[in-house]
């Protein structure tokens, strides 16, 4: 299957695949430009097809489809020793590119995902909830979240459904984590209100090969909050 991507690609040495969650290329933008700069490396940024007004493939139904377009956007460039990174829906698409065991990637970090279902720990369900509402579970500090440019949900919304079904969860993936062969980093924000820390230390228990940090003063999305600590976290284990 081969997808049209609108992809960001600051090229340097190391690699990395950055995925953003349902709050699309801009929650993830100022982070892909402090890796480049601070680890000298070469960073793609795709947007999801369906978001931010891509046109996305009638076949492209679920998220194990996007992990295999991604992989195959990998075989295209001829990369190897690939990181990739995945914020929440992101997070949720990386641990599904470990999974399909791509020789072409070395490791992959989990940054306050979602799609796995944790008795006891739910996914807050974000629908109907005002702006203000979801800065709130959202980031540590809603001073610093940017104002949305409108009231409602916006069309990423739709694109991100259309991914995940309204559960945003596989009943599966814990149990197929349990077969990850790749080294992943599970980093949390504290103070997330949407997935909790203990939703993503078991996210962690899951897998294998896994390394769990617990970031402070950070929310459901460190890399727009914090994003020296978060790159930091990512930096310490290779």
């Amino acid at each position: 299957m081969t997808s049209e991507l609108t992809l960001l690609d600051l090229d340097r040495t190391r690699t990395f695949l950055l995925l953003h969650g349902g709050g699309g290329v801009p929650t993830m933008a100022g982070f892909a430009a402090l890796l480049a700069e601070r680890a000298h490396a070469r960073v793609l940024l795709p947007t999801h097809p369906g978001f931010g007004g891509t046109p996305k493939p009638a076949d492209l139904t679920g998220v194990t489809d996007l992990a295999r377009t991604y992989v195959d956007l990998l075989d295209r460039l001829d990369l190897t020793g690939v990181t990739v990174i995945g914020n929440s829906f992101g997070g949720w698409v990386a641990a599904e590119i470990a999974l399909l065991a791509s020789p072409r990637v070395s490791n992959a970090v989990i940054v306050n995902g979602i799609g796995v279902e944790i008795t006891g720990h739910p996914v807050t369900d974000v629908r109907g909830l005002s702006p203000a509402e979801l800065r709130k579970l959202s980031w540590h500090d809603p001073s610093k979240a940017p104002q949305p440019a409108n009231s409602g949900p916006g069309p990423d919304v739709q694109a991100l459904i259309g991914y995940t079904g309204p559960a945003m969860a596989d009943p599966t993936l814990v149990e197929r984590l349990g077969q990850t062969p790749v080294p992943v980093h599970v980093i949390w924000g504290e103070s997330d209100g949407i997935v909790s820390p203990e939703y993503g230390k078991a996210f962690a228990a899951a897998i294998p090969r896994s390394t769990f940090t617990l970031l402070p003063r950070a929310g459901h999305l460190p890399q727009a909050e914090s994003p020296e600590e978060l790159l930091d976290a990512v930096l310490s284990v290779r």
